[in-house]
């Protein structure tokens, strides 16, 4: 017996205030949720080459058949038209949406149109209201405004609550959404779409039952699941540590991204996840239905600016991919200065990831004569917080042309004002931390949302250096096609990276069979090719050109554990992939 409430998509008109439901069998039948229902039903809704920031882009929040029954099923994942690439956009947040929404009793939710005037969506079982946000809308600090909604709305303990920063509201081309303090739609923009559509936040509730035909296979399938997820090495390595772990191997191997990638390694451990477990671990957090607890927080003490003799602790959520960006990449391995980094991002809702990157090449393009300090305000330097926390204010605000521009992304900025060999970004998102070796970059840019975890290249890498041999061209691209589309099983259902390594095919399948999913390990594979293929169907729809696949001149220049990066070999396999992935869109 089949949950025939997850079939259920709410869609949801802001320009006229309305909503309704529509039974989407259709897709749920064929694709299982999350990001295979995300993708087609994005389709239906956008037109060619639309501007993000319009009217026309719609929001689609998306959940899997397994969510709410298995551990680490626990992501939402949405998709949108990107307003920093302006093609393709994919977003995935773990804390408790995707069980808010399953339990208000939708599989997906599509977010059309613009309202006039600034409200919040809150969305309570079968009952929508528009509420009015004006008196949200400004507010300095992210939190402030989860803590006012939390006050007015019903559901505690169940509910979720989706909101922006200023970030957002200004149309920061990377401005995030934020999901229970420190979760996030990180990545390609959502918060500025939420942003050009005045929709301040979006709270979810809901409580009812989940039906299972098989309850004795289920419960001996769910009691597997749980025991890899406590047990297995990495999943500790996850619950003791977080990514944070990753710093220093990756410096040490000369892996690791420093001062916008003009090196790759820091002699300072004080950013280190050992250290920083050991001197400012305060807590750690779990994602609903999740054993592991990933999610470190790490607690602050200072003074109040004002009352030197009271002191106030703040807690500050991190991982390896915010301290690469805000620490490393910015010359600064003071965990202090990272921390309140970090913070600054949150409270005004910013992609840690871009926003690292972004100043990382404003401060050499500052350091070459490219640009002024009458540009920036101030003087960036590497290592200096301070400078780098004022100039998270200026990219909200926008003081001046060029931080209009900066606000625009690493990739528009290079455009107007140069220094193109060292803006780091593929196809217009920024890059992550991982200089591991080809496949890490490659992965990247041939990816469908140009994200590290599209194929995990980085572990390709890290794969080969251990086999001491690194492949051709197209076994390199075939491999990375052959992950990325697993991954569209893993993004349906929808599961937490994390546990790549626990949700193999065959588990998969077997998990799929109390639920009345009958899916063969190679039918799974087939769909997930076939989700993959959507995917580049709906890019090319929007004008993505695949003769413009390119890596900045800085990855060729910078030794990676395997060496320095060969522009022929990148640029055969790109080749290769583009006749490949024309191959896979024609069927």
């Amino acid at each position: 017996m089949k949950d025939k409430q997850l079939f259920n998509a709410l869609y949801i008109d802001l320009s006229r205030k309305k909503f309704w439901v529509e039974n989407r069998e259709d897709l749920f039948s064929k694709y299982i949720g999350g990001v295979g229902v995300a993708v087609r039903l994005l389709d239906e809704e956008v037109s060619r080459r639309i501007d993000p920031l319009s009217p026309d882009n719609v929001i689609v929040f998306a959940i899997g058949v397994l969510t709410g029954l298995y551990p680490l099923a626990s992501k939402t994942v949405s998709t949108f038209v990107s307003p920093l690439t302006g093609n393709y956009g994919e977003s995935h947040a773990g804390g408790r949406s995707a069980i808010a929404i399953r339990m208000a009793g939708y599989g997906a939710i599509v977010i059309r149109g613009a309202s006039e005037y600034p409200v919040y969506i809150a969305i309570h079982g079968s009952r929508v209201y528009f509420r009015d946000a004006s008196a949200l809308w400004g507010m300095r600090s992210s939190y402030t405004v989860g803590r006012v909604i939390r006050e007015n709305e019903r559901g505690a303990g169940l509910r979720t609550i989706m909101r922006i920063g200023r970030a957002g509201e200004n149309l920061v081309r990377y401005a995030t959404v934020i999901t229970e303090t420190y979760r996030h739609f990180g990545r390609l923009g959502l918060g500025a779409v939420f942003g050009s559509k005045k929709l301040k936040a979006v709270v979810i509730s809901g409580r009812r039952t989940i039906p299972v035909s098989n309850r004795r296979m289920y419960r001996e399938v769910y009691d597997e699941i749980y025991r890899y997820s406590i047990k297995s090495d990495i999943m500790k390595k996850y619950h003791d540590f977080g990514t944070a772990v990753n710093v220093m191997p990756l410096s040490i191997i000369g892996a690791l991204p420093h001062r916008n990638l003009k090196d790759t390694r820091i002699s300072d451990e004080r950013i280190s996840g050992e250290s920083i477990a050991e001197k400012y671990l305060a807590r750690r957090v779990a994602c609903v239905h999740c054993p592991v607890a990933c999610i470190h927080v790490a607690a602050i003490r200072e003074p109040y600016e004002d009352e030197p003799y009271f002191y106030k602790t703040t807690f500050i959520s991190y991982d390896y991919e915010p301290i690469y960006s805000l620490g490393s990449m910015l010359g600064i391995t003071d965990p202090y200065g990272v921390f309140k980094l970090i913070d600054q991002v949150d409270i005004v809702g910013l992609d840690a990831i871009s926003t690292g990157v972004v100043l990382s090449w404003a401060t050499e393009a500052l350091e070459r004569g490219i640009i002024s300090i009458k540009d920036t305000m101030i003087d960036l330097r590497w290592g200096s917080y301070k400078e780098y926390l004022k100039a998270i204010e200026y990219i909200v605000t926008q003081p001046n042309e060029f931080y209009r521009t900066l606000a625009m992304g690493v990739m528009k900025a290079a455009e107007k004002y140069g220094g193109e060999e060292f803006a780091l970004h593929y196809c217009g998102n920024e890059m992550p931390g991982y200089h591991t070796g080809p496949a890490s970059h490659l992965g990247c840019l041939i990816g469908a949302r140009h994200s590290h975890l599209d194929n995990a290249g980085y572990s390709l890498d890290q794969k080969y250096m251990k086999e001491k041999r690194y492949p051709k061209e197209t076994e390199l691209v075939e491999k990375l096609i052959s992950e990325e589309s697993w991954r569209q099983i893993l993004s349906s259902l929808v599961v937490c990276f994390f546990a790549r390594g626990i949700y193999r095919p065959e588990l998969v399948s077997k998990a799929l069979k109390p639920l009345d999913y009958e899916l063969s390990v190679e039918e799974l594979q087939k769909l997930g090719l076939e989700i993959y293929a959507n995917k580049y169907r709906v890019k090319l729809k929007l004008g993505f050109d695949l003769s413009k696949l390119r890596l900045p001149k800085r990855i060729f220049e910078i030794r990676t554990p395997h060496g320095v990066i060969s522009e022929e070999y990148i640029n055969n396999a790109i080749a290769y992939f583009r006749e490949r992935i024309m191959k896979i869109v024609s069927g």
